[in-house]
């Protein structure tokens, strides 16, 4: 299905949970959130029906996201029921890692196909300072255990922060050509507790010119699918780095996706504080070509772009733990 921006919406982003075992300082307070009740989430079951229904609107990858997706129970019994329905292509998830040493060979067996993992920095001390509460052994046990299921490709996803971990940047290049993985850095934007600290933020070019102190890279054409990032392979090596530049090259045009809340709202812009409830429909007895005639019109309103860069920057309504990523 298109929007009326003629962009293919094929891709849905669901966050299952706003909880989180880990506290990264420019996602949420040290002391954590609000979380939303148990009554206010969205069931698996009531997931699972979306999917069902989306998936004859045109969506074909299911990306799941939370705050930590795997802090929700029973997260394998969602991924097995969002394999059943024909149409999904993709299933994949977004985690912090610390749980996949445990969980990712029964992840493997439920029917997801990849992960992605955010990490920041391979520095232990820096770690355990930026997450407050992480160890980082774990997510590189983590890394090991899902290569070993075959949870492949990879993606690390890194937030490159001025003051923090800028030096590291070749490191995780070095990391991409050892371990065979696909390294995205990422700008940070400013959501959340983001928004406050604005000036550590490192652009795109800033990041790539860093690499070729170093490598050599050779780009990587956007093919149909392309999402976010700008990737290059680091040439005589199966590594692959990339920069998802959210400011200072947005990629709004080629946007394919409409996100999902854990308290059931249709968000089809990350930075943009619209959205639309579908939890109602879902626990007052409507049809699914009722919850389907509302996704539409959803459909029509995405916005163009974001505008992340102007005074009127609206995202103020919910920190990244909230809104899925």
């Amino acid at each position: 299905m298109k929007d009326s921006f003629k962009r293919e919406i094929d891709y849905l982003r669901i966050s299952v949970t706003d909880r989180c075992n880990l506290r990264c300082t420019y996602c949420m307070p040290a002391e954590g959130i609000k979380t939303i009740s148990h009554e206010e989430i969205l069931s698996m079951e009531e997931i699972a029906r979306l999917v069902r229904i989306l998936a004859g609107q045109g969506i074909r990858k299911i990306r799941l996201t939370g705050g930590e997706p795997l802090v929700r129970k029973n997260i394998e019994a969602l991924i097995a029921q969002c394999r059943a329905v024909e149409d999904i292509e993709e299933i994949s998830l977004t985690t912090n890692g610390i749980l996949l040493p445990t969980m990712a060979a029964d992840l493997k067996a439920s029917g997801l196909d990849r992960v992605n993992i955010s990490l920041d920095t391979l520095d232990p001390e820096r770690y355990h300072q930026i997450t407050r509460l992480g160890d980082l052994n774990l997510v590189l046990r983590g890394i090991e255990e899902a290569k070993s299921v075959g949870l492949t490709p990879i993606k690390i996803n890194a937030v490159a922060i001025k003051g923090f971990n800028e030096g590291e940047i070749l490191d995780f290049a070095r990391l991409a050509i050892d371990k065979e993985l696909h390294v995205r850095f990422i700008e940070l934007m400013p959501v959340g507790e983001a928004s406050e600290i604005k000036e550590t933020h490192i652009s795109m070019e800033e990041i790539i010119e860093t690499l070729e102190k170093e490598f050599q890279l050779v780009e990587i054409p956007f093919g149909k699918h392309a999402g976010p990032s700008k990737d290059f392979e680091i040439e005589g090596t199966k590594g692959r780095v990339g920069v998802i530049a959210a400011l200072s090259n947005h990629f709004c045009s080629r946007c394919n996706r409409m996100r999902l809340t854990a308290d059931g709202r249709f968000r089809p812009c990350l930075y943009s504080s619209l959205e639309y409830d579908v939890r109602e429909m879902l626990r007052n007895g409507s049809t699914d070509e009722d919850i389907a005639s509302l996704y539409q019109a959803v459909i029509g309103l995405k916005p163009k772009e974001h505008h992340m860069l102007l005074d009127r920057y609206e995202c103020s309504d919910r920190r990244m733990s909230q809104i899925g990523g």
